[in-house]
């Protein structure tokens, strides 16, 4: 085996199971599609970086207390840098390494970089927004009857 192959097998980035990863830009459209029934957490992570490794390790090692009903995709990003630049575009968030963006309804509802990265703020999030559209079904009501609707959900 070359030194070159020992290499790149280096940077290739071993992910959970249940992440589902992002290949192509085309990928993105599934992370939409999925957003529009429950919230997503899409990682962004460069396998080549302390800081990002860092990051990725504490989600590990904290998996188990990560919301359980969080379907999560994974991004490469050094293998993947246009997937990446699709993101910032699409999301309008500032492309970071390492990256979680929270994702509903096809809109970035929250992101956070770096030493920020952690599972007990991604609940915060996703709990965050499960309340904000219970308070908000409970408020909305039709315009042509008495009834109370529930436009938004997750």
């Amino acid at each position: 085996m070359g030194f070159l192959k020992i290499l790149k097998d280096s940077q290739q980035a071993d992910i959970p199971e249940s992440w589902t990863p992002i290949r192509k830009i085309t990928d993105l459209d599934q992370v939409d599609q999925a957003s529009q029934e429950k919230p997503v957490m899409l990682f962004k992570h460069s396998v080549t970086c302390g800081i990002s490794s860092g990051a990725k390790y504490r989600l590990e090692s904290d998996w188990d207390n990560l919301s359980s009903d969080l379907p999560c995709f994974y991004l490469d990003l050094l293998n993947h840098r246009d997937v990446s630049n699709a993101i910032a575009d699409r999301y309008k968030v500032v492309h970071q390494s390492p990256q979680i963006l929270i994702i509903s309804n096809g809109e970035s509802i929250y992101d956070t970089s770096h030493h920020n990265i952690s599972v007990g703020d991604i609940n915060s999030a996703v709990a965050r927004l499960a309340e904000l559209i219970y308070t908000y079904n409970r408020k909305v009501k039709c315009d042509w009857c008495i009834c109370w609707y529930a436009p938004i959900s997750f």
